[in-house]
């Protein structure tokens, strides 16, 4: 049987699995830069692309190989590109689709430096973007312009938690000819698959749930077609942002419980998402599982669970939002999300700190918004520390 006729949580373990000569049950670490040829001939077959050897590991490795070919089969896609950070793998997709005089159009509560990288330094290239609310479809149609090249969204949004509609995005970007990218981080193939969606790319920060430990920094990007495929392909090659054959291995064996973590960090997020819209302190709730989730309906049809990540306001604003994220006890003070622990952060003062305030408030990250990232402790402990905490305000 096929690794591609299992069932999810049976491809976590099995898809891109490297068989070595000695019958190794995981896959091994290549830890090495360059690979011997065995003759001249084999040598100049493996840059002609005649042969499928090792050359160089900045350009393929094994270790990494196993990963990239696992993740891409959890997404349905034709193939996978390892990179050494999420941010690498946003870049790669810039760098290899978007040029001088090119136009994108983006998500507008997107991730702060993926924004930050085409406002402060694309553009000084002569590359333009529009970012609105591409929740709301009218936006999207109406930011679109002759020289758009890439739909660029985020979906849910970080760290507003706004759901966009996947494949009616693409539809209309299609039309157009317009290349579609999704940031599928804050679902992981789990929840979410938006290839199937009608997407071209989706990629990921591996730091998140695909590798669930905070203990590595990686980005994979999934392209749908080979042509796509080998434009991205070639770009992050030459750009030198690959992976390390450790940091891989370590990401293979964070993925194989994917699912399971996941189930019980959304099952604890659910319970947490409820406790805090019925709090006297709190004065809304972003969370896809709570039917006042503005796009409640289109997150039960587009994505397999709402996720672990809760956006919330505090009545007090910024100052109330200090008080509580000084006084939790088990959720960690940090960015990032996606792991066993519980996180807490302010994304106003830090993940999206670079972004002009105008737009940061127009894109609805507030002073007062607060980004938790349920972890996977026992529910007990994670509302009583949250409760103590919001009793000091």
């Amino acid at each position: 049987m096929s690794s591609k006729d299992l069932k999810f949580n049976s491809k976590l373990i099995h898809a891109g699995h490297y068989e070595d000569q000695y019958g190794s049950a995981t896959v091994p670490i290549y830890q090495t830069s360059t690979f011997a040829f065995e003759s001249a001939d084999h040598g100049a077959k493996c840059f002609s692309g005649e042969s499928k050897g090792y050359i160089y590991t900045r350009i393929a490795n094994p270790t990494v190989r196993a990963l990239e070919q696992s993740i891409a089969e959890l997404e349905n896609g034709f193939d996978g590109i390892a990179t050494s950070s999420g941010m690498g793998a946003v870049t790669t997709i810039y760098m290899a689709l978007l040029g001088q005089g090119s136009h994108m159009v983006s998500t507008d509560a997107v991730y702060g430096p993926s924004r930050g990288v085409i406002e402060e330094h694309f553009s000084r290239f002569g590359v333009e973007a529009s970012y609105v609310n591409t929740s709301n479809i009218n936006e999207v149609i109406k930011a679109i312009k002759p020289n758009t090249k890439l739909l660029y969204l985020e979906s849910p949004a970080n760290p507003t938690m706004e759901i966009t509609d996947i494949k009616e995005c693409s539809r209309i970007a299609h039309e157009k000819g317009i290349l579609v990218a999704v940031d599928n981080t804050f679902c992981s193939p789990y929840l979410q698959r938006p290839l199937n969606l009608g997407a071209d790319i989706s990629f990921h920060s591996m730091t998140k749930y695909i590798n669930g430990h905070a203990d590595i920094v990686g980005g994979i990007i999934i392209a749908k077609d080979e042509t796509v495929y080998k434009k991205l392909r070639t770009l992050m090659i030459n750009m030198g942002c690959c992976i390390d054959p450790h940091q891989a291995y370590l990401v293979i064996r964070g993925s194989k419980t994917l699912g399971i973590r996941i189930d019980r960090a959304q099952e604890n997020a659910i319970k947490v998402a409820e406790f805090l819209e019925k709090h006297k302190k709190v004065e809304w709730v972003k969370y896809p599982g709570l039917k006042s989730h503005p796009q409640y309906e289109l997150a039960i049809k587009q994505m397999d669970g709402p996720g672990s990540v809760i956006s919330f306001e505090l009545k007090g604003g910024l100052e109330a939002g200090k008080i509580l994220m000084n006084n939790v006890k088990i959720a960690i003070l940090a960015v990032s999300l996606g792991g066993v622990e519980t996180l807490i952060q302010h994304p106003a003062s830090m993940t999206h700190s670079k972004m002009l305030k105008e737009s940061r408030i127009k894109a609805g990250i507030t002073d007062g918004l607060v980004r938790y990232s349920v972890g996977i402790e026992n529910i007990e402990d994670i509302i009583f520390d949250l409760d103590q905490a919001l009793e000091k305000i």
